[in-house]
């Protein structure tokens, strides 16, 4: 049985300043329809640390676990009970935990009671859409007016080797001494390797002001926890919105090696980045890793040339084993990106221009029906055949570790995958080298059983 501790807790930042019809809500919402994901983010919050990206094992072994809000005249209060003691010194919460507890909280009521709800919000076009994420990540104060672009978006595999890890923070160094802040999927492995390589730079370079930005959603953060290093946390409603929000507030993308969930990135950003739209519009995106990984990107290279052609590969570099020379290409393509800006009257802070078509906003149900019917057919236009990829390759990241999708696949059976030959081949070919390498095993199992069967004609 799992050490566990009950107790009261006060909430951080802006929960500290609610006023009495706003705690109200969040009450209420807390205990309704609400009620059951704020439980099981909550718990994810709580268990930081943890080796396993088991959510069913989670809930099970805190089965018992609570969390409610409370309305006092102080505003507001959380009861704990029977949290995962891993959370709390010596009877008294992480004040990191306490952080991204209590932005768990603002993230989840606040896209429920004042987006979801209201009728204002357009969620069904593609400006509404945009909107929506740049509320949430204004509601959380996360963009930062008045300050040279220097955010760098890290994405890779939560489930990486040693020699890997050291690596991403080798990289994460070279950006912090260059004074660069990180954004990340927030949780283990290439998500936290950045961070706490930057951290150690900042420390170096003295800067008061570090940013450490998690963006997750609630489908993975109760599979990924958060890790310790994350200093601003922020909760989209979806993937859609969750990737939107990765491309809107950084200024350039570096890629580690990962699985499944990296390659739907990858395949995301260059759909964006092909939309003719886009063509001009400078966006730094860099993909590397140690000398050891060199066939994982050959592999990726390959598998893109295939699908998406030669003009996609140029908007990306592959640099194998070079920290330094990642960080200075970084540095690079930053300059161009505020020259463009300025150019252009876009903010810093938000990149407003980036064109990104509906297709990529629209939340994905990766259900059997909705993943058997996605095209993939070479003869679509180069940016709609990526938005499909990326979406079969988000429906096998569900049916690996969210709760619906595991549900979904043990009553169904596998996701049946389908579509041109040629593309199908690659990317069984892909997805079994993920396998044998380690990419797609879950921490603490033995071994990994695929959610999908690829259809070779």
């Amino acid at each position: 049985m799992a050490a566990s501790i009950t107790t009261k807790v006060y909430p951080a930042g802006m929960l500290n300043t609610l006023s009495h019809r706003e705690v109200e809500r969040l009450h209420d919402a807390s205990q309704g329809n609400l009620a059951e994901l704020l439980h099981r983010c909550a718990l994810a919050v709580l268990s930081s640390g943890g080796y396993s990206d088991d959510a069913e094992a989670l809930l099970k072994e805190f089965q018992d676990f609570r969390i409610d809000v409370e309305q006092v005249n102080r505003g507001l209060r959380m009861q704990l009970s029977n949290a995962p003691a891993t959370a709390f010194v010596d009877g008294k919460i992480i004040e990191g935990v306490r952080e991204q507890l209590s932005s768990l909280i603002r993230d989840l009521v606040y896209y429920d009671s004042e987006i979801k709800a209201m009728p204002q919000h357009d969620l069904n076009s593609s400006q509404g859409i945009t909107n929506t994420v740049f509320e949430i990540l204004r509601n959380a104060d996360t963009m930062k007016p008045q300050i040279d672009p220097n955010l760098v978006v890290c994405w890779g595999g939560h489930s990486i080797g040693p020699v890997e890890y050291d690596y991403t923070k080798e990289c994460g160094y070279e950006l912090g001494l260059r004074k660069l802040n990180i954004i990340t999927g927030c949780g283990p492995g290439a998500m936290k390797g950045p961070m706490k390589g930057a951290n150690i730079a900042h420390a170096k370079q003295r800067l008061e002001t570090c940013r450490y930005v998690g963006i997750s959603e609630p489908g993975i953060i109760a599979a990924e926890s958060p890790n310790a290093m994350v200093n601003e946390l922020i909760i989209m409603p979806d993937i859609e919105k969750r990737l939107e929000a990765f491309v809107r507030l950084g200024h350039g993308v570096i890629i580690f090696p990962g699985g499944v969930g990296t390659t739907e990135e990858i395949l995301y950003l260059l759909g964006i980045l092909l939309n003719p739209d886009n063509q001009d519009l400078p966006f730094p995106m860099i993909l590397t890793g140690p000398q050891e990984s060199a066939g994982y990107f050959k592999q990726i290279d390959d598998f893109i040339r295939l699908t998406l052609g030669p003009e996609a590969c140029k908007r990306y570099k592959i640099i194998i084993g070079n920290p330094r020379t990642v960080a200075k290409s970084m540095i690079r393509g930053i300059k161009k990106v505020r020259f463009h800006r300025i150019q252009n009257n876009d903010a810093f802070y938000f990149n407003w221009l980036l064109k990104i078509s509906q297709g990529f906003q629209t939340p994905f149900v990766p259900n059997h029906q909705n993943m058997a019917a996605l095209q993939i057919d070479p003869s679509l236009p180069t940016h709609q055949l990526a938005a499909n990829l990326r979406c079969l390759f988000s429906g096998i990241v569900a049916g690996n570790v969210k709760p619906e999708g595991l549900k979904a696949v043990r009553k169904h059976g596998r996701y049946i995958i389908d579509g041109d030959p040629d593309i199908m081949v690659a990317m069984d070919e892909l997805l079994r080298s993920f396998i044998a390498d380690g990419r797609m095993k879950l921490p603490g199992e033995n071994s990994y059983t695929p959610c999908y069967t690829v259809k070779i004609r």
